[in-house]
């Protein structure tokens, strides 16, 4: 594997804008709320826009400050967590197009799979979209460049104290 430098990612903004979609998802859903989808969706695309976590602000506004959650910083590539929400971004909007057009079964399987994938990530350490990310840095595509932390298997939370 080759050096990269590695930078400080706040896994507990990430953690924190995971549980926020998987809430808001849930409750677009048992309320029947298209907008509360597409909401989501427009946040998940603003995150990825500005690079940061769409929710993050929660955290950083509301738990972090009160101490309800506190900072989980590891050395890590934020690339693939941006990518990861893009790809949450694109999914949710084309689930979102789709409840607005009457396509209710396709649209809500689309948002109860970006629910999915944020619950794999939030409870259990693995992210698709940057397992999906780090596949790609395998083609050499542009844009995909990074490796993951050294002893980190691809998509898993790295280890505190993985290597910089």
């Amino acid at each position: 594997m080759t050096s990269q430098t590695l930078q400080k990612v706040d896994h507990s903004a990430l953690k924190t804008n995971q549980i926020v979609i998987i809430a808001l998802n849930i409750l677009a859903f048992i309320f029947n709320q298209y907008w509360l989808a597409a909401f989501v969706a427009l946040m998940m695309g603003l995150g990825s826009v500005l690079k940061v976590p769409g929710f993050g602000f929660v955290y950083k506004n509301l738990l972090k400050p009160r101490g309800w959650m506190r900072p989980d910083v590891l050395n890590d590539n934020p690339e693939p967590h941006r990518f990861a929400q893009f790809l949450g971004f694109v999914f949710m909007t084309v689930g979102s197009i789709s409840l607005f057009l009457g396509a209710s079964v396709l649209g809500w399987s689309l948002v109860w799979l970006v629910v999915a994938l944020a619950a794999l990530n939030a409870f259990g350490g693995f992210c698709v979209g940057c397992a999906v990310y780090y596949s790609l840095t395998r083609f050499n595509l542009p844009g995909f460049s990074k490796q993951p932390p050294e002893g980190t298997f691809p998509g898993m939370k790295p280890k505190a104290g993985a290597s910089a």
